[in-house]
């Protein structure tokens, strides 16, 4: 696989260019030092895949992602860097990155990620796999499972615009026992009030 390295620190580039060229099956083609050296050499050297830092000097690792993606769909984008934080994650992976390293792996976790990706795969350290994860479950698929059954009901009944009286009459239930539901929904959704709950209940696909 032909390999292309976008990193500012130069030791660690050099360190990275002897581990990756000591694989028989792993060609360095470039190395540099900002998004803007690379942007205006990438397409001599051709690569196949490019491990690239997001912390770097003059334009981000994200912007150039995009800007690479945009230019050569079919490069693969691996991010390799010391941000595990949410917000660097998924802009990475919006912007076209296909993999997420986390600087502090093991040289044979960089090679099989490299692998891993050559071959189709979405690599990512365990930490970062599991932030994605947890945010799909927060605010994606199982958020629908959230609410019970009769609170499902309530949430849509709001939706239409009825009042705790129309509710509690539409389900043969007390008004009291609606506001209860109410008190529960909100909490579950954490909102502040019925505006947000709507927000948050068509977000998580109960409405």
């Amino acid at each position: 696989m032909r390999i292309a390295i976008v990193e500012d620190n130069r030791l660690l580039l050099e360190n990275l260019k002897l581990l990756l060229s000591g694989e028989s099956n792993i060609e360095v083609v470039g190395d540099f030092i900002s998004a803007e050296e690379a942007l205006s050499r990438l397409k001599e050297t051709s690569p196949e895949i490019i491990l690239a830092d997001l912390g770097l000097p003059g334009m981000s690792g994200i912007e150039l992602i995009k800007r690479v993606k945009g230019e050569m769909p079919d490069v693969e984008i691996m991010a390799h860097t010391i941000f595990e934080d949410k917000e660097n994650v998924f802009s990475a992976i919006k912007a076209g990155a296909s993999g997420y390293i986390l600087k502090g792996s093991s040289p044979r976790e960089i090679i099989e990620a490299l692998h891993n990706l050559y071959k189709g795969g979405a690599p990512m350290s365990p930490k970062i796999a599991r932030k994605v994860i947890m945010e799909f479950q927060d605010e994606g698929i199982g958020g629908q499972y959230i609410l019970s059954h009769r609170e499902k009901e309530i949430v849509r009944l709001v939706e239409k615009g009825l009042s705790y009286k129309e509710i509690s009459k539409k389900l043969s239930i007390s008004p009291h026992t609606v506001h209860t539901h109410i008190k529960n929904i909100y909490e579950k959704l954490q909102a502040k009030n019925r505006q947000e709950a709507l927000i948050k209940a068509r977000k998580k696909g109960i409405i």
